[in-house]
């Protein structure tokens, strides 16, 4: 900018009234902005030019729209000039005089660094310097500060500073460059590096014109991330948004010619999106903590310094409710901190982005994932096929797999829970249905953000707001960048492969299709499911993942009160506690991985049979609290003496079902079954394995030589055609073929699955378990399947004996039978039904000694005094044994092994009869 000085005063002025400001701006070597201090608002500001010195005029750009002018350079010594008195003076108090205004307006005087006279003077610092030269025309001798600007005029003249000295000063001209080619090259080419500027022009609060050092590069540069308040123009009228004059001070104050270093980080539509870094401070985060800007998302993805740090900024401008954010109202503002962040158990997935949590209060509420939007066919109307039902679950690309990745993630398990908004309920639309209430959340599990892990597999996308939207996720940011990735990397719904189809048949209450599936279903035994609906406490859906169907599930053996329902004559009344059996069965199994056995089937084609979760017999479940009673169906089931005890323990405690029971005198009846005698039909077997319950598996000796022949026959196979190692997936419940120690394959149940390295497994044929790593399992080969050949191992409790509750007084009973009997040939004799197995009578092979009654005379267990009168003679004999202990058997005072029990015995080495201590 040309600065022109006033002429040498030719008469002594008046004295004028010295004046304070601080220095906004320098304009040349010889012009400054000064401000006063700020009150409520940009303070005033005006013009000093300085007196009887001149300095060069800066560079300037040609006038926009007028094609005649030209860009004009700086003169020689100009920037020099300007530069030491921006170093000099910026953001510094200054005091001056004014001693001529011209009638333009136009004020020059005398500038002092500081508050009074005393200060540098800053025209004959410049003149000093070589930077400025005096105006002598008019000069007038009585004048001393006149005649003081002379004389360091002449001593820079034969020091030959600045501009006196030799050369010209041609060196001293900037190369300016206003425009830029192509500024995302340019930008890009700088490779997010610091470089060196000094802020030449605040246009608002996040626009600044910045000269990049050291090639003289003059850009317009964007705040990222961020936005404030503007002026707005209209016919050639500016108006300011609410707090944009603010907000641009606040900048100025700070940035204005000053030296900074910028980051240019992006470059959209030829806009040059960067960061200003200063000694002081980051001044996007400034701007959002005082409350002059909003955070951008379109811009935040560029941000280099943690987008998370302008979001806290902002947040906690929005608390304060200062500036731009003064009539702010939170989302959750309405809610109590216990129900804005709070612990919650995960009980059903609703779709694959709610679901339904249990409070520590026990009340039931439904949240949604913030900010995503799970799969959806978007030309769902057009393309489905009207004869076939939608099925939004298998028919919409992604869904399922999106479903089940939060059911397997989140069900049963607690979560943390963060509330970031509720969204309104909505009416109905033109095209667009009506929503009630929702409550937005972000979940947590382990520190795993749900939504966040959901979209970076590509099996959801992030919703895009409005930039006055603040009803978004607490980790807007995340999710954006966890899409990128997805996007970047082609996961899921971004994936260019062909979708995944979900070909489910549905056959509940069709009788033809249940009939085709029973068989299938029967002969499997234990089948793995999922249970995807309740309809009541003892009627499910369940999904079949190896059969991919869909059926209809009654629990066997018991009686569960009716839920209301439509009838044709009416509605038909709930039955009482049908909604806490339903509600019970729930929370038990919904949505979980459970094992059925189905036994029979209905008229309308629902199955019947028995579900198992980890262990537990939901009927049995049922029953034990007092939801459920027996039906005399159970009675042909292993279980009944089960449901039975239980159902006895409940009505008399008078729960539930049970409260209003009267129980009626019934005179004693002498069972048929009672009369029996008992018989005694001894049977050889091999013992292969105790356990630490006292319970024991053995093989009959009958099959021994089929086990052997199969075994032979077996390896044999897998010798020419080897499995490929790791090739074989582990589920719960499959047969397969597992490696022992010893190196030899053997039969095996999958009984659970931790990861591929920890596969619990169960030796169908000798009773001992393992945990085994995936590599050493293999597919069964189907001619050695169990209908090949049953599984040879079968579970005995003894009979008439009391185990131990004591665990070391148990451990010497089991130490003491392991020493007897492990893998050694006994006669074996079943005595009565247990819940889970047979309990039965065992003798030595050689002396026909009774193991139980041995460990009665050792005092090593108690009798269990059964009432069936055909078993009475076995228990006098049993209860005489403890006071008559006979010198004739091998038992011995237990002593500690060292050995654990399940590492006693290894599979087959040679025959399925064989020892193998």
């Amino acid at each position: 900018m040309a600065s022109v000085s006033a002429p040498a005063q030719t008469a002594p002025a008046p004295t004028s009234p010295l004046q304070r400001g601080i220095v906004k701006m320098v304009l040349s070597g010889c012009a400054i902005i000064v401000r006063g201090q700020p009150r409520g608002g940009p303070p005033p500001e005006r013009q000093i030019n300085l007196s009887n010195i001149r300095a060069g005029a800066m560079a300037r750009r040609a006038a926009q729209g007028q094609p005649d002018t030209k860009d004009t350079p700086d003169e020689p010594w100009a920037f020099q000039a300007r530069e030491f008195l921006r170093k000099k003076l910026i953001g510094k108090e200054v005091c001056f005089t004014v001693e001529i205004k011209t009638a333009l307006g136009r004020e020059y005087g005398m500038v002092y660094l500081g508050k009074d006279t005393t200060g540098e003077n800053i025209a004959e610092s410049l003149v000093n310097e070589g930077l400025a030269t005096v105006r002598r025309e008019g000069i007038r001798g009585n004048n001393p500060e006149q005649a003081r600007l002379c004389e360091l005029e002449d001593q820079a003249k034969s020091s030959k500073k600045g501009m006196w000295s030799e050369g010209g000063g041609t060196h001293t001209i900037r190369d300016i460059k206003y425009t830029i080619e192509n500024p995302r090259n340019f930008v890009d080419s700088l490779h997010q590096k610091p470089i060196n500027a000094i802020i030449e022009h605040v246009r608002d609060g996040s626009v600044v014109r910045a000269l990049l050092l050291p090639d003289y590069y003059l850009v317009t540069v964007m705040l990222s991330g961020v936005k404030c308040p503007t002026f707005k123009r209209e016919a050639d009228v500016e108006t300011p948004e609410p707090f944009a004059a603010e907000a641009k001070f606040f900048t100025e104050s700070r940035l204005l010619q000053r030296d900074v270093q910028i980051i240019l980080e992006s470059c959209p539509n030829q806009i040059i999106l960067g960061t200003i870094l200063h000694p002081n401070g980051n001044i996007t985060e400034l701007l959002l903590k005082e409350g002059f800007a909003r955070c951008v998302d379109w811009s935040m993805a560029v941000y280099t310094q943690g987008a998370e740090k302008l979001r806290a900024a902002e947040r906690s401008a929005k608390e304060r409710k200062v500036r731009i954010w003064k009539d702010y109202v939170a989302p959750t503002a309405n809610l109590d901190q216990k129900d804005r962040q709070f612990v919650a158990k995960v009980m059903q997935v609703v779709n694959a982005d709610a679901m339904v949590v249990k409070l520590n209060s026990g009340e039931y509420k439904t949240i949604h994932l913030s900010s995503i939007r799970p799969p959806r066919n978007e030309g769902e109307e057009k393309n489905k096929d009207k004869d076939k039902r939608f099925r939004p679950l298998y028919d919409i690309p992604y869904m399922f797999e999106a479903r089940e990745f939060l059911r397997k993630k989140l069900i049963g398990k607690k979560v943390n829970v963060t509330v970031d908004y509720i969204r309104a309920a909505t009416g109905p639309g033109e095209g667009t249905p009506a929503f009630p209430e929702r409550t937005c959340a972000t979940v947590t599990i382990g520190g795993i953000n749900i939504a966040e892990a959901l979209v970076s597999k590509g099996l959801a996308t992030v919703i895009r707001y409005r930039q006055d939207d603040d009803q978004r996720s607490s980790h807007y940011d995340e999710l954006l960048a966890a899409e990128a990735r997805a996007i970047k990397n082609g996961k899921g719904l971004h994936s260019k492969k062909e979708v995944p189809i979900h070909r489910v048949a549905d056959i509940s209450g069709e009788t033809q299709k249940a009939k085709q599936f029973f068989p299938f279903l029967q002969r499997a035994g234990r089948s793995e499911a999922v249970v995807e609906y309740v309809f009541s406490g003892s009627r499910l859906k369940l999904y079949m993942p190896k059969e991919t169907c869909l059926i209809t599930f009654l629990l066997a053996g018991i009686e569960c009160p009716r839920s209301s329902r439509n009838l044709p004559g009416g509605m038909q009344v709930a039955e009482p506690f049908s909604d806490e059996a339903m509600l019970f069965t729930k929370e038990l199994v919904l949505q979980r991985e459970v094992e059925v056995e189905v036994e029979s089937m209905d008229k309308a084609g629902n199955f019947i049979g028995w579900l198992h979760i980890e262990g537990v017999n939901l009927s049995v479940a049922l029953v034990e609290n007092a939801l459920s009673k027996v039906h005399f169906t159970a009675e042909r089931s292993a279980y009944y003496k089960t449901l039975v005890s239980a159902e006895d323990a409940c009505r008399q405690r008078k729960e539930k079902i049970w409260a209003n029971y009267e129980e009626k005198p019934v005179e004693e009846v002498v069972h048929v079954s009672e009369e029996k005698e008992r018989v005694a039909n001894y049977r050889p077997v091999y013992v292969t394995e105790i356990s630490d319950t006292l319970h024991f598996y053995a093989q009959d000796v009958e099959t021994g030589g089929q086990l052997e022949s199969l075994m032979e026959t077996m390896r044999a196979e897998i010798a020419t055609q080897p499995p490929v190692e790791g090739s074989y997936s582990a589920r719960r419940g499959d047969f397969c073929i597992a490696k022992f120690a010893d190196g030899e394959w053997y039969r095996a149940r999958v009984e659970k699955v931790e990861s591929p390295a920890k596969v619990h497994v169960f030796y169908i044929d000798y009773g001992n378990r393992e945990v085994v790593s995936s590599t050493r399992l293999a597919a069964m080969p189907p001619a050695f399947s169990t209908r090949t050949l049953p599984a040879q191992a079968t579970e005995y409790a003894f009979a008439f004996i009391q185990v131990p509750q004591d665990e070391d007084a148990r451990a010497d009973v089991v130490d003491c039978v392991v020493r007897d009997i492990q893998n050694s040939q006994c006669l074996l004799n079943v005595e009565y039904s247990g819940a889970t197995c047979p309990h039965v009578t065992i003798q030595f092979g050689d002396t026909k000694d009774d193991v139980g009654l041995g460990l009665v005379k050792e005092g090593l267990v108690m009798v269990d005094v059964r009432k069936e009168k055909h078993l009475q003679k076995m228990v006098s004999e049993a209860m005489g044994c403890t006071a008559a202990p006979s010198p004739s058997l091998t038992f011995r005072k237990p002593v500690t092994l060292s050995v654990q029990v399940n590492d006693t015995f290894c599979p087959q080495q040679g025959c399925g009869l064989a020892s193998h201590g």
